[in-house]
């Protein structure tokens, strides 16, 4: 284990609450009290296969406090998993506003960011709920490629032979060797980071092994096809400014191949009315990680800008 430990500015309060049945995980920086007109709280979503505390880094950084929730999606994190074979957008957005409905009054409009598929699931929720959401961060939330009626029944037939399967995923021998995993995915990840990030990415098991805070049902393939024009429907009815942050290393044909080329996503992205963009550098797809510092002064300087 490296010999600098990571130290952590604003430790993060965890607690539990029931969401649509579910026991859920979340993290709360600062209270009620530092909210002001100019000034909600700040409710932060994670992406697939990450936790809550993952936005640490970006939290120790900011130059003031500020009200914030972190929330574990279900099947992630210390939050339970639900009896169900795959997962799809509609539970991610009936649980949003679950947690927002329990920790925050009803008039309450918050800030929104979202990181990958957190950042998909905010641009959603902002143009269902445009009301509850005064400004709106997106991390390289580009969402998926466009699915056409046709691949339907190949996607059912995977789906219906997959639950045939176990499904697990890999385990490892040490906290450790949970941080070198997270090292060896994201190389821009300091050691010092990662052996903090590790405990809260992982737990240890009975037997010694660590494993992984995810439902292994997340590798199945989910039968929903991804309808881009319903999503798209959802974009244009965002009224809140959005401020749309990227790595200059990602790049998105590692993901999708030509599936969904750079300019499909600009063509989505410019059907948002209002968008500040920015590219933070060195930087890729965890660029909450990787540049937490200059992530969080672009945050500030677009949540207040008065300060």
């Amino acid at each position: 284990m490296t010999s600098t430990p990571y130290v952590v500015r604003r430790p993060g309060r965890s607690r539990f609450i029931t969401v649509r049945g579910l026991r859920t995980h979340v993290l709360e920086w600062g209270d009620a009290g530092l909210v002001t007109p100019a000034r909600q709280p700040l409710v932060m979503l994670h992406g697939w296969m990450d936790v809550a505390a993952s936005f640490q880094f970006m939290v120790d950084a900011l130059a003031s406090d500020r009200h914030m929730i972190a929330l574990d999606w279900r099947g992630f994190g210390l939050s339970e998993s639900p009896a169900a074979d795959c997962y799809w957008f509609p539970d991610y957005l009936g649980d949003l506003e679950g947690v927002l409905d329990a920790l925050l009054p009803p008039d309450q409009p918050v800030d929104l960011l979202g990181h990958s598929m957190g950042g998909n699931v905010a641009m959603i929720y902002a143009g269902v709920r445009p009301e509850r959401v005064r400004k709106l961060v997106n991390l390289e939330g580009f969402g998926l490629p466009g699915s056409l009626p046709q691949q339907a029944p190949k996607r059912y037939a995977q789906w219906l032979d997959e639950l045939k399967q176990a499904v697990a995923l890999r385990s490892y021998d040490s906290v450790q060797a949970v941080a070198d995993r997270l090292r060896k995915t994201n190389p821009l990840l300091s050691e010092q980071r990662a052996a903090w990030l590790a405990p809260h990415w992982s737990r240890r098991r009975d037997d010694g092994q660590w494993e992984i805070l995810g439902d292994p049902a997340h590798k199945r393939t989910n039968p929903v096809l991804y309808q881009k024009a319903e999503v798209l429907e959802c974009w244009q009815r965002i009224d809140a400014p959005v401020l749309w942050v990227e790595g200059d290393q990602t790049d998105v044909s590692k993901w999708w191949g030509n599936r969904y080329p750079r300019e499909d996503f600009e063509a989505r992205l410019a059907q948002v009315r209002r968008v500040e963009r920015h590219v933070l550098s060195p930087a890729g797809h965890m660029l909450h990680h990787d540049q937490p510092e200059a992530l969080a002064a672009r945050l500030e300087a677009f949540l207040d800008p008065q300060r």
